[in-house]
């Protein structure tokens, strides 16, 4: 299992503080910088800074991730050709995870006007449209949602841009494994992604005549190595309050027998922490995106050196 940085927006760095972040992974040795998107910075411009910063330490830089941009802000053009453009910057090092947006959908309908539509139909049409232009491809799509006639990116050659579907359904997992690299969860711990999320992203890929391999499970939560856990659980209770409200990650939460989203985060010592880690890995997850969320710089900093730590040792055994 890889073990990436999950640069959580909630933290509110400033974009130099970002950037050093970036160099600190980097240095540590981590494989890869994930972006999550809200309302806030562009996620496709703060990933090409974290590339950058990066690329001061590590010649190639890290992969740079998005995890995940709702799509109902962007055409599936704008997906396209900023996506394609990372790809070229960056020389391949970026994948673009997209998402229904289930936590922004019911505010951003209302805030630009939007009708009520169906997630599934929503992202069928975005992966339809998006994957074939950062594949090369001109486009001519009607589908329930979207329609995109005679249109292609005049990039050469083409970027073919990994991307990655937020997903936690069953519908929604099926389509990433039938149509996309991967998928990214968020707040969903180690029973429901041995049990729900790996098998059926890998059933429908197996389907569809995907080659083993083909589609990652990426798992992203909230970390942090900490001596007093209590007053972490209590901080973690507070910032991610929102995903105990919101019914997909009730949902992954229930599967789990958690409380709240206290309970998904990784909180404890390392030994503690350690434990949790090898259940995500026996799970199937191909990479951990990590958000250090310790409201302290120690903190966070000893979580990164722990997983670090970790990764070089579970490589090594």
């Amino acid at each position: 299992m890889d073990i990436g940085v999950g640069l959580d927006a909630t933290l509110n760095l400033s974009l130099a503080e970002q950037a050093e972040l970036s160099k600190e992974a980097a240095r540590l040795g981590y494989s890869s910088i994930w972006t999550p998107e809200s309302t806030g910075h562009d996620s496709f411009q703060l990933c090409a800074l974290r590339w950058a910063a990066s690329r001061e330490v590590v010649s190639e830089g890290l992969i740079t991730g998005i995890g995940v941009s709702p799509v109902m802000y962007r055409a599936p053009m704008a997906f396209g050709m900023s996506g394609g453009t990372l790809s070229s910057i960056t020389g391949g090092r970026f994948i673009m995870g997209i998402g229904a947006g289930g936590a922004y959908r019911p505010r951003a309908r209302r805030a630009l006007g939007l009708p009520k539509l169906s997630a599934l139909a929503l992202m069928r049409d975005y992966l339809a449209t998006t994957r074939a232009l950062v594949a090369g491809e001109q486009v001519d799509y009607e589908g329930e949602v979207i329609t995109l006639r005679g249109m292609q990116l005049d990039i050469n050659p083409p970027p073919r841009t990994p991307v990655y579907l937020g997903a936690l359904g069953p519908q929604m997992l099926r389509v990433a494994g039938r149509r996309t690299a991967g998928t990214l969860t968020w707040m969903t711990g180690p029973k429901t992604l041995r049990e729900h999320i790996a098998p059926t992203l890998r059933t429908a890929a197996a389907e569809a005549g995907r080659p083993e391999g083909s589609v990652k499970v990426g798992a992203a939560l909230p970390i942090s190595v900490t001596d007093d856990a209590d007053a972490v659980r209590s901080v973690a209770a507070q910032q991610f309050a929102m995903y105990g409200q919101l019914p997909s990650y009730q949902a992954m939460l229930s599967r789990e027998g958690y409380a709240g989203p206290e309970d998904a985060a990784l909180i404890g010592t390392e030994e503690e922490i350690g434990e949790r880690l090898d259940e995500l890995r026996d799970a199937g997850v191909d990479e951990f995106a990590a958000d250090t969320f310790d409201p302290s710089s120690e903190g966070r900093e000893r979580s990164r050196k722990f997983l670090r730590d970790w990764e070089s040792r579970a490589t090594s055994s």
